[in-house]
């Protein structure tokens, strides 16, 4: 479904001129990248593969990474509906279609900065002698110093507390804004409703964060073992929210849905049978 989308939105020079739109092909390839990286390490963790800690640390930051950026995306797309509803005629040059990839830059550059200066950080297991040292790539192994811990923990709340200010804000303006218009209130109340699901993603991308609480929980009033209670967080709290984001923008946006569609029916025409009768 991803992949589709991002092809879609690449395809077409309406989408990538529109700055919704190029948003939101930025979202996807990010939760892409996030899917695959996340998925791998948690299978590698899973079946207790080792490797070397050259080959471990750019996975863990890619992973961080694209976890972080999408809360920065999130941001960025309420602030561009609160730009389009507010400003619909001289639109802010940053937020203009042919200078949005500079936000795009600036967000993966944000994303990127934090967990590489996480891991430049020394580490304090004993354990993790050098790069070619075979570990179980996890981010409790390679960033086990009380300092790597703090820093983690103070980014995330920075990352958290900022994004969820400016959706609060935006959504707002926004609803105040549908009681002074008497025109157009349609598009302010789509837009109001973006913003709203943009902050149940926030909520569903803290809850990551409660992990060791719900396995707690999940140990005292259930006999699951450690791999399948593991499992449950991270479909629940790192899957679910990436899977939904294609769910949420794809078919409430008429426009990219029918050209979906079309691309789905040109494709499914385009495909010949492999034996003939």
């Amino acid at each position: 479904m991803q992949l589709l989308q991002v092809v879609c939105l690449l395809s077409s020079r309406q989408f990538m001129e529109t700055s919704r739109y190029v948003l939101f092909a930025h979202m996807l390839i990010n939760d892409t990248l996030q899917i695959l990286s996340s998925v791998l390490l948690f299978l590698c963790v899973m079946a207790q593969v080792k490797f070397a800690v050259v080959l471990c640390v750019p996975l863990l930051v890619i992973s961080t990474a694209t976890f972080q950026n999408t809360t920065l995306i999130l941001a960025a797309m309420s602030l561009e509906r609160y730009v389009a509803i507010f400003y619909p005629l001289q639109r802010p040059a940053a937020w203009r279609s042919e200078r949005i990839w500079i936000m795009v830059v600036s967000l993966w550059f944000i994303s990127f900065v934090f967990p590489i200066i996480e891991f430049a950080l020394k580490s304090g297991n004993p354990a993790v002698l050098g790069l070619t040292t075979p570990v179980l790539c996890k981010a409790t192994t390679i960033n086990s110093s009380l300092i790597q811990t703090l820093f983690r923990a103070a980014v995330s709340v920075l990352f958290f507390a900022v994004v969820a200010f400016i959706i609060l804000f935006t959504y707002v303006r926004i609803l105040l804004e549908t009681r002074k218009l008497r025109q157009d209130r349609l598009s302010v109340r789509r837009a109001m409703h973006t913003v709203l699901l943009h902050g149940f993603q926030l909520l569903l991308c803290i809850l990551a964060f409660t992990s060791p609480i719900t396995e707690s929980l999940v140990v005292l009033h259930t006999v699951w073992t450690r791999e399948d209670i593991a499992f449950f967080n991270y479909f629940c709290f790192i899957l679910v929210p990436r899977f939904l984001s294609p769910l949420i923008y794809g078919f409430r946006d008429q426009v990219l849905r029918s050209h979906m569609v079309k691309n789905f029916l040109f494709c499914s025409k385009n495909i010949k049978p492999f034996f003939k009768h």
